[in-house]
């Protein structure tokens, strides 16, 4: 018997893009220790070129839940855009000659360093793009939000190190954009609180699970003040009872849909026959006091009912400590009926996640 298996036979590493968010940077060497990274080359403002040998374990490991997206490396193109005389052609060329044949449902490109003030990426991601879908067959997704999440993507990266690209299901790769980010604008007169981008990214990121929420859906919203969150999903023409001991922005006097309830949320108990369809918990405070608010006026959740619950955590100075609270509310709920389904640190996430339960039974 050989002393050793031939290189040949032996698994070989494999490119992955990993993005890790930059609040997370101080611990992104212990996060790419987690998900068995052999060795990793920092890209762009976020990302990590990466090889790992086992790319389920990379998904499941605990320190996924730092990473917002990721990309298996199926081609990649070191070289300087800008300094290329007819980047967009060789690449869109290359782009149909590596993929054409595998039939992605949609191509989506994205730039390594989307906060960048320099337009330049962006416009070339853009270009590239639409001259990629001149030379590709039809493809059935030409929006992001037209993707099915089990059906393969080819998603692009491109910046001032170079291209690079991978096909994946977006449910996989931990987003419906190239990169995982829906940038949502906060400049609008109407724009009360950073807590409304935050749950329009929530309820983009759940696109990836199950359908949109019904128009006229009832969601019970657990300290709504100031209403950033009420005022968008009133936008999106749900209906809300919002719970907090201080008032609403007076914006939101008289909108339809929305009853205000000015009280403390654990003194709140939902009127008899009262059933919701969803709860929205953004609460300040330790997380266990949170969760177990949402246990408690989930009874008034109809089965199948949706949670977006933010895990607000102290401090983020190690991967073991998030984890560890993060098992433990996850643990709680699910002894109440709770069942989690999905987790991920959103574009408007700080030192906290956002986890998405549904109330089992039938």
């Amino acid at each position: 018997m050989p002393d050793s298996v031939p290189s040949s036979l032996t698994p070989q590493p494999r490119p992955w893009l990993v993005r890790i968010p930059e609040i997370f940077e101080s611990i992104a060497d212990d996060v790419l220790k987690h998900l068995g990274a052999a060795s990793s080359t920092r890209l762009g403002h976020d990302y990590y070129l990466l090889k790992a040998l086992d790319s389920k374990a990379l998904r499941q490991s605990e320190a996924a839940k730092f990473t917002r997206w990721n990309l298996p490396m199926d081609h990649t193109w070191p070289c300087n855009p800008q300094k290329m005389d007819g980047f967009i052609e060789k690449a869109a060329q290359t782009l149909l000659k590596k993929f054409g044949d595998r039939r992605p449902q949609g191509l989506f490109i994205g730039q390594l360093n989307p906060i960048s003030p320099d337009k330049y990426y962006k416009s070339l991601a853009s270009n590239l793009r639409g001259r990629a879908l001149q030379i590709f067959p039809p493809l059935a997704a030409n929006a992001v939000e037209e993707q099915d999440p089990t059906k393969e993507t080819l998603f692009c990266l491109v910046g001032k190190e170079g291209l690079f690209c991978g096909m994946q299901t977006p449910r996989l790769a931990n987003g419906l954009y190239a990169g995982g980010s829906k940038y949502i604008d906060q400049d609008s007169p109407d724009t009360i609180s950073r807590a409304g981008a935050k749950i329009a990214e929530a309820l983009h990121y759940l696109l990836l699970h199950r359908p949109a929420m019904p128009e006229g859906s009832h969601w019970i919203e657990l300290g709504a003040c100031p209403g950033g969150m009420t005022a968008e999903l009133l936008a999106r023409k749900q209906r809300v009872t919002a719970i907090d001991r201080a008032p609403l922005d007076k914006r939101l006097d008289k909108r339809p849909g929305l009853r205000f309830v000015h009280a403390d949320v654990a003194t709140f108990e939902a009127k008899d026959g009262t059933i919701y369809d969803a709860i929205l918990s953004d609460l300040n405070g330790p997380p266990h006091e949170s969760i177990d608010h949402v246990i408690r006026l989930s009874r008034a959740l109809k089965p199948g009912g949706l949670i977006v619950f933010t895990l607000k955590v102290p401090r983020i100075e190690t991967v073991d400590e998030p984890c560890e609270l993060f098992r433990r509310t996850a643990k709680t709920a699910r002894k109440a009926g709770l069942q989690l389904f999905a987790q991920t640190h959103l574009t408007y996430n700080r030192h906290e996640f956002t986890l998405f339960f549904e109330k089992r039974g039938s």
